[in-house]
């Protein structure tokens, strides 16, 4: 069962008010053949290793990948109240029309450290889900940070991420 709907699937435009923080656009990437866009909204997200565990998805470079044709696009953060910050500025910069051409599939939150979430940084995940149209969580796994090769530590969490991108992204 794909995961489903947590936002809106396109932006608002008008009513939503520009972000404090932007993140820049890109220029145009050409001969590009990946499915989607892993964005990284704040250094460390995790984007790499999500470029290594679940492939299929390229690096943006921290900015919004500027094409001629709609290019899909997944936010990656880390729990941190930065992190969330950092993903909720990048959809409210979507949701307000900043960025076009832009086929924004959802957010994932990579775990900053083991265990619970406080109950603040819970409520701003859910309050940052409702931005966006799909949200995955990916827990902490200690031996990525040691440095161990991500296919060989997937968590169960990625793989309705993997199932859910290649639905989302497969041509119709």
């Amino acid at each position: 069962m794909p995961t489903e709907l947590t936002g809106p699937a396109a932006p608002q435009g008008a009513g939503v008010p520009p972000p404090e923080q932007a993140l820049p656009v890109a220029p145009p990437r050409l001969g590009d053949n990946r499915a989607w866009w892993w964005l990284g909204v704040h250094g460390g997200a995790g984007v790499s290793t999500l470029e290594r565990a679940v492939p299929g998805g390229r690096d943006a470079g921290r900015a919004w990948p500027a094409s001629v044709r709609t290019e899909p696009v997944v936010l990656v953060a880390r729990s941190s109240a930065h992190g969330l910050e950092a993903a909720q500025n990048a959809a409210q910069q979507w949701a307000s029309g900043m960025v076009t051409g832009i086929d924004l599939l959802g957010l994932v939150v990579v775990a900053d450290v083991p265990g619970r979430r406080p109950k603040v940084l819970q409520n701003l995940v859910r309050l940052v889900s409702g931005a966006v149209p799909r949200m995955w969580e990916i827990p902490w796994v200690e031996p990525w940070r040691l440095g161990e090769p991500p296919l060989s530590h997937l968590p169960k969490e990625c793989a309705p991420l993997t199932r859910d991108l290649a639905r989302l992204t497969r041509p119709v």
